[in-house]
């Protein structure tokens, strides 16, 4: 074989060696979440664990306005909505996405117990709004959501409207929640949420540089996936032996 053949051939493979690297950096782009299957607890909760934060969730073609708090945000640059007394012994710092698969479960699993220590008084719960699926799939709708979440706040409503978009959360792929209309049919769920004041603030995008910059602070805060759920500064959700009657335990003893 000649050298300038064998020099041909070369370059070739060299060429075809470029093009599979470039292919292998197109496919982590793309790939949308890393996941693995966890049980928790008793009630035989199947849950992903987490969604890791391979893209930023950024979308700052409707998020560069003034930074808006909702009404209440507690915490370092007002980033967390609090549920439950300033006196409880205990707090429950919650990071979610409203598109979460494994936010929706952690909630269904652990909503009722979380609800019966706050309102006992034991559990101070702060919820922070993550836009990580919106950065993995593509779509607006969990930056919406967590604008149309913050609204709610606004209007004294987060929590139950927080609980109403978890119960009708979409599949994954469908960003339903892109739909403004939809969030505000869904506020119509939620006892005098449903007004011409919450509508604006959900149609205005009131608190998407808000939400963009929460969801900033999950994506350098070091954390793994959505749901992070911390007891007094403890990862609960990565420990497998935790159910709802093990967290009403911990938080009870905490208490006494």
């Amino acid at each position: 074989m000649s050298e300038k053949n064998r020099e041909g051939k070369r370059t070739a493979r060299q060429k075809l060696a470029a093009e599979r690297e470039k292919q292998k950096s197109r496919d982590k782009r793309r790939r949308a979440l890393i996941v693995g299957a966890s049980v928790v607890g008793v009630l035989g909760l199947a849950a992903v664990v987490g969604v890791i934060a391979a893209n930023t969730g950024k979308d700052d073609s409707e998020a560069s306005g003034p930074v808006v708090a909702p009404s209440g945000a507690q915490g370092k640059d007002s980033l967390a909505i609090p549920v439950g007394k300033e006196s409880a012994k205990s707090t429950l710092v919650i990071w979610e996405d409203f598109r979460c698969p494994a936010c929706q479960a952690f909630e269904l699993a652990y909503r009722d117990t979380i609800r019966e220590l706050t309102d006992a008084g034991q559990l101070k719960v702060e919820y922070h709004l993550a836009t990580i699926i919106d950065g993995n799939m593509g779509g607006t709708g969990s930056r919406k959501a967590a604008n149309a979440a913050a609204c709610a706040q606004d209007a004294g409503k987060f929590p139950a409207y927080h609980d109403v978009l978890f119960t009708n959360q979409p599949p994954e792929p469908d960003d339903a929640y892109a739909d403004e209309g939809k969030l505000i049919d869904l506020a119509g769920k939620v006892d005098g949420l449903d007004t011409a004041a919450f509508q604006q603030c959900v149609k205005n995008g009131t608190h998407n540089s808000w939400v963009e910059k929460s969801n900033e602070a999950f994506r350098t805060g070091g954390f793994s996936g959505t749901p992070t759920v911390l007891l007094d500064g403890k990862n609960i959700y990565q420990d497998r032996s935790m159910t709802p009657a093990k967290l009403k335990q911990l938080v009870e003893d905490a208490n006494k």
